[in-house]
C-alpha cells in the first residue's frame, strides 16, 4: 500500500502535534497538513488532496460537519474520520450523514486510531465502540418508528407555530451545525439577532435546546439535510 497521506484539522495546536507525533510514528502514513477550524480544513483538503482528514467538531468559523459535508462532496476520493471528544448520539448521526466514514472519540487508542486510518482507505468504516451502541439503538427505532416526511404532517399532539422565512433560514444552518456568530456572518446578521431567533425557533418547536429543535425539524419533515 502506498503512502496514507492525512491532514489534521483541529483548533487546538496541542492537539494537532499529540497526533502528528503519534503518527509520525506509523509506518505508511504521512501528515501533510494541518488545520484549525473547518474553514481552512476545507481548503487545505483542496489544495492538497490528503487522503484522509481527522476532523474534529467544534472549530471556529466552520463546524466539522458542514466542513465534512462541503469535502465529501466536493473531493469524494479523500476519507473523512472524525475524531472528537463529543459521544452524542445526534452529532454522530449527523457526521455519518455528513459522509463521514468513521467516527471515533478523542480517548481512543493510538492503535485503534492508525488502524482507522488505514482501514477507511481500504474501504472500510469504524465507529467507536463507545458510540456504537446508541446508532445502532437509533436504527432500530428508526425502523419501527420512521420519521414524518411532509413537512406539513405533525402529530396531533404537537402543534408547531409556523416558522417565518428567515427563521427557516437560520434553522437549516442549525441544522448545519454553524454557531449564532457563524450563522450570523451568512445571513449578515447580528449575533445577537441570531440569538433572538433561535430562541424564537426553539419556542416554536417546543424543544429544550437548540439541538433538540434541530432533531424535531428533521423528524417532521419541516427541513431536509
Amino acid at each position: 500500500m502506498s503512502t496514507v497521506r492525512v491532514l489534521l484539522a483541529d483548533d487546538q495546536e496541542i492537539v494537532r502535534q499529540g497526533l502528528a507525533t503519534i503518527l509520525h510514528y506509523a509506518d505508511g502514513i504521512e501528515v501533510v497538513g494541518e488545520a484549525g477550524d473547518g474553514q481552512e480544513a476545507v481548503a487545505l483538503t483542496g489544495e492538497l488532496h490528503p487522503d484522509v482528514v481527522l476532523m474534529d467538531l467544534k472549530m471556529p468559523r466552520l463546524g466539522g460537519i458542514p466542513a465534512t459535508r462541503h469535502i465529501c462532496q466536493e473531493w469524494p476520493e479523500t476519507h473523512v474520520i472524525i475524531l472528537t471528544t463529543y459521544g452524542d448520539q445526534d452529532l454522530v448521526f449527523e457526521g455519518i450523514k455528513a459522509g463521514a466514514k468513521g467516527y471515533l472519540l478523542k480517548d481512543t487508542s493510538s492503535e485503534t486510531l492508525i488502524e482507522a486510518i488505514r482501514g477507511v482507505v481500504r474501504g472500510e468504516s469504524l465507529v467507536d465502540p463507545a458510540v456504537a451502541r446508541k446508532v445502532l439503538d437509533e436504527f432500530q427505532r428508526l425502523a419501527i418508528e420512521p420519521p414524518l416526511r411532509h413537512p406539513k404532517k405533525v402529530p396531533e399532539d404537537l402543534v408547531i407555530e409556523p416558522l417565518t422565512p428567515r427563521e427557516e433560514e437560520v434553522l437549516r444552518l442549525l441544522a448545519e451545525g454553524l454557531s449564532n456568530r457563524e450563522i450570523g456572518a451568512r445571513l449578515h446578521l447580528a449575533e445577537g439577532t441570531v440569538k433572538n431567533y433561535v430562541s424564537a425557533i426553539i419556542a416554536k418547536l417546543q424543544a429544550n435546546d437548540r439541538t433538540h429543535a434541530v432533531v424535531t425539524a428533521l423528524r417532521h419533515g419541516l427541513i431536509e439535510l
